[in-house]
């Protein structure tokens, strides 16, 4: 795999570098070389799953990270059909298959329907409700790749569709105590808002050139207190879903793990190195595996 075929934040050593061209194409399209992207769609889900206290739910826990993998890969292979022009013109997004014309816009809407159909396999696994709710979603998503044309705030729209998951897992398994699974998707949107800041600081020059907007550029020379921000909103909405279950200051405790890595995060984030944002958006994963621990831990815990 060469400069020209990947793109810079590609995580090279995957599966998808050792696959024969056009294999490869279509695994980069689909962000196979990058999954940090379905970790965090995923997570959301198993938060909704662990804090209903129905146990570990394994069959459940597989189904919606299958879901979650197959529909993060169609999410992307939808934003590079819509995206291919913009794509053109910023530098780290350039080498994409359909940007370059390796893939063509029709053999990427057929691969896009395969995906579609692995993610509906999933949903015929949910009960009636989750279904609806996850169906729910898909004017959303549909509405996404456009956001960053008309609002500062794309990512505040991402945040809405990439937690979705949450509301998922949790009408996958009960239909009651609704104000504690809202806030704690109240708190996933802030989450998604602080790390997907922190992935836009790589594109900021060449999305001011293009008129991309987002809420790094936005944000201008207060990023770090903006995330800051964002990420003490997570903590505090998801706190608050914690105690609309337990009412117990000891339960809260669970989430201090999580806290504390955001923090790490904000402390050690440096916009003037151009590797410092893409490791610090990264390591949302161990972020999101943290808050799963907790909600297990609150969801499950007796008393």
């Amino acid at each position: 795999m060469t400069a020209e075929t990947i793109t810079p934040d590609s995580q090279h050593k995957s599966l998808a570098e050792r696959l024969p061209q056009p294999l490869r194409d279509y695994a980069l399209l689909g962000r196979f070389d990058r999954p940090i992207g379905w970790w965090l769609l995923f997570w959301p889900c198993a938060w909704g799953v662990w804090l209903t206290g129905a146990g570990f739910q394994w069959a459940l826990i597989g189904w919606l990270l299958l879901g979650a993998i197959a529909m993060r890969a169609a999410g992307c292979v939808y934003n590079d059909i819509v995206d291919a022009d913009l794509d053109r013109r910023v530098a780290r997004t350039a080498a994409r298959p359909i940007a370059s014309g390796r893939v063509s816009k029709r053999a990427a809407w057929g691969w896009l329907v395969t995906l579609c159909l692995i993610g509906l396999v999933v949903l015929l696994q949910l009960r009636l409700t989750a279904q609806l709710v996850a169906l729910g979603s898909l004017a959303m998503v549909t509405a996404y790749p456009f956001m960053k044309r008309i609002t500062w705030w794309p990512q505040a729209w991402l945040g809405l569709v990439f937690n979705w998951g949450v509301l998922v897992g949790w009408t996958a398994l009960r239909a009651d105590n609704l104000g504690a699974m809202l806030a704690l998707y109240a708190g996933a949107v802030f989450w998604t808002v602080g790390y997907d800041t922190i992935y836009a600081l790589q594109d900021r020059e060449d999305d001011a050139l293009v008129g991309i907007k987002s809420s790094a550029l936005r944000l201008g020379g207060r990023v770090k207190a903006g995330v800051a921000m964002f990420y003490a909103l997570a903590i505090g909405l998801w706190a608050f879903a914690f105690w609309l279950l337990r009412s117990d200051v000891v339960a809260l405790l669970a989430l201090a793990p999580a806290a504390l890595h955001l923090f790490w995060q904000v402390a050690t984030l440096d916009i003037a190195d151009p590797d410092n944002p893409l490791a610090r958006f990264r390591s949302n994963r161990l972020a999101g595996a943290l808050v799963a621990a907790a909600c297990f831990v609150v969801g499950n815990a007796g008393g």
